[in-house]
């Protein structure tokens, strides 16, 4: 956690520069934020006792030629199970947790970019316990007809993770070098109150790739809540034996805008 909370700051400094800049270039600019929050959770008692939570927050920054954006993330369970004497015990069996931080300086049509990206995961039951990433490039949008727009960018960058090998006595094998990332988002309006979202990602280096993906569907409920049903993978090609390659998540989410 302590990994966590030092690297997510470090992902705040990076974008900082972005942020100053986009005020001195015009005082006068208004300032729009923009800011998303959505929560899951699930309780169950009885025969099987769990407890799931599942969170997250966007806030978006937009500027005349600046948009910051930032997110953070948490995943937690408990589960209730039977330990080596057959007596029942609640221990945590998921906890995860992501944030990021990207400054886009935009150009003249707003959908073109020059930005810079950095990310960090902790995952205390994954394949890879710290993962971070930076990256610097250029993106671009290469569908927009209304109701449909597409996202897309290829640029470079550098990681480091920590690779678990043993988790039962918490051996660790250290990783970094150079990557290249390819990502892009998929935003369909379906209706006035529906909205399909796709993000995909792929970080390529020479140890590890690691794909994600995030799919959800998002209704509206009011003006400023929406109801998200969602799909999240994440796959590491690079794991120990006794590790899976690919985790996954289902959720059903809360969305707040503010």
């Amino acid at each position: 956690m302590k990994t966590f909370v030092t690297s997510t700051a470090a992902a705040v400094l990076l974008v900082s520069a972005g942020i100053v800049q986009a005020q001195d270039d015009d005082v006068t600019e208004v300032k729009t934020w923009e800011v998303a929050a959505e929560l899951g959770a699930i309780s169950t008692s009885g025969n099987t006792e769990t407890m799931s939570v599942n969170g997250k927050v966007d806030l978006t920054q937009t500027l005349e030629h600046w948009k910051n954006e930032f997110v953070a993330s948490v995943l937690y369970k408990e589960d209730e199970i039977k330990n080596d004497s057959g007596i029942k015990v609640t221990e945590t069996t998921a906890e995860k947790y992501f944030g990021s931080a990207k400054s886009s300086y935009l150009f003249a049509d707003d959908f073109s970019s020059l930005f810079g990206f950095a990310s960090h995961t902790h995952d205390e039951f994954g394949s890879y316990r710290d993962y971070t990433v930076v990256s610097f490039g250029y993106g671009a949008r290469f569908i927009d007809n209304g109701s449909i727009t597409l996202d897309g960018e290829i640029v470079p960058g550098y990681y480091w993770g920590d690779k678990v090998l043993d988790e039962e006595t918490d051996t660790i094998e250290s990783e970094e070098g150079a990557m290249v990332r390819v990502a892009g988002e998929l935003n369909w309006e379906i209706t006035e109150n529906a909205t399909f979202n796709q993000k995909l990602a792929a970080e390529a280096a020479e140890d590890n790739t690691r794909y994600l993906s995030d799919t959800s569907l998002s209704t509206k409920i009011s003006d400023r809540m929406q109801m998200k049903v969602g799909y999240t993978l994440s796959h590491d090609t690079d794991v120990a034996p006794d590790k899976e390659e690919t985790d996954t998540t289902t959720y059903i989410n809360l969305v707040y805008n503010f």
